[in-house]
């Protein structure tokens, strides 16, 4: 049988978006509530809680990116020019929070510019992602082999709606890491914070995916046709039950429990992407397939990520199993 070579690269892009989007969404998190800090010693304990994952977390994101230009290039050549303006915001906003990660411990007058780049940056990659994905979403017009919109046309009231609901969705993710990470003042201020974020993620997911299919028809058919809808029907039922085991956990004071139910949210709302999507990687003009690089290509670069992406993975399980304990404001773990 000959390997869909397009098809199990289309996963291999999808699985590395979503490892960036859970991984790099808590603590871009940590990032969104960095203001919302007691004192400089929660500060200083909210950064140590990621300080030793972050950029380990983004390694996805070139790879999702690089995987596209390289596996992808029809596809990149058209969504880049679509989404310029967000996509090079969030790049800029994760070099000032890439530089106050460093610069921030060396310095005492300067400090709270540094915290302000630490938390500005954060909230502006979050944001600028989800105006990308809404304007993705939204459907992105094609003429022959190239883009054929404007400059402005990621600018909708869809895409502010998704940049501003990512920016919570990450706040939810970055409260739950917090109440499994830390402990005392900054914990109780992490419960507080995912009691405020988690309704508003969930009324943000209900806007989002009722909107959806209301974009076009052929989302429309995928979510309400038959019998496409006995498919899709299960997503926001396992939905509901992960919002279910959200709040209780959160009501028990649970510690891991509220991370892992605000994951699951974010996988199934990458599981109803897909199902909107699939099989077009440009949604509605550009199929994995019309896309796709030479199958050769496609074979050679396929060897190397069969290498590549389980180091990856075991290097991340181990820096995650290394600091698997509580953080502290010094720095220390227990």
């Amino acid at each position: 049988m000959t390997l869909d070579l397009p098809f199990v690269w289309a996963g291999v892009i999808a699985f590395a978006v979503f490892a960036y989007v859970v991984l790099d969404g808590f603590d871009l998190g940590v990032g969104i509530l960095f203001p919302f800090a007691a004192d400089e010693a929660g500060r200083d304990e909210m950064m140590n809680s990621v300080a030793p994952v972050w950029d380990g977390n983004e390694t996805w994101l070139v790879l999702g990116g690089g995987g596209l230009f390289a596996v992808f290039p029809l596809a990149y050549s058209i969504v880049m020019p679509a989404l310029y303006a967000p996509i090079i915001a969030m790049l800029l906003a994760l070099v000032f929070r890439g530089v106050a990660f460093e610069f921030r411990w060396k310095t005492r007058r300067g400090k709270f510019l540094w915290d302000w780049a630490f938390a500005g940056g954060s909230t502006l990659a979050a944001f600028a992602q989800g105006v990308a994905l809404g304007a993705l979403t939204q459907g992105i017009p094609v003429s022959g082999r190239a883009y054929a919109g404007g400059d402005w046309n990621w600018l909708t009231p869809f895409s502010l709606v998704t940049g501003v609901a990512l920016v919570f969705g990450y706040a939810l993710l970055g409260s739950t890491w917090l109440i499994w990470k830390t402990e005392g003042q900054t914990q109780r201020a992490a419960y507080s914070a995912a009691f405020v974020a988690a309704p508003v993620t969930l009324m943000f997911i209900g806007l989002v995916s009722a909107w959806t299919p209301f974009l076009n028809d052929v989302y429309r058919e995928r979510w309400f046709g038959w019998p496409q809808v006995t498919l899709a029907a299960p997503v926001p039922l396992a939905t509901l039950f992960a919002a279910h085991m959200l709040f209780r956990g959160l009501n028990a004071r649970r510690e891991v429990v509220p991370f892992v139910a605000s994951q699951a949210l974010f996988a199934l709302c990458f599981v109803g992407l897909g199902v909107s999507f699939y099989p077009h990687i440009v949604p509605n003009s550009v199929t994995i397939w019309q896309a796709a690089a030479p199958d050769n290509s496609l074979a050679f670069l396929l060897a190397g990520a069969a290498v590549l992406v389980p180091l990856v993975l075991l290097y991340t399980a181990y820096s995650y199993w290394v600091f698997r304990g509580k953080t502290n404001s010094a720095g220390g773990y227990h």
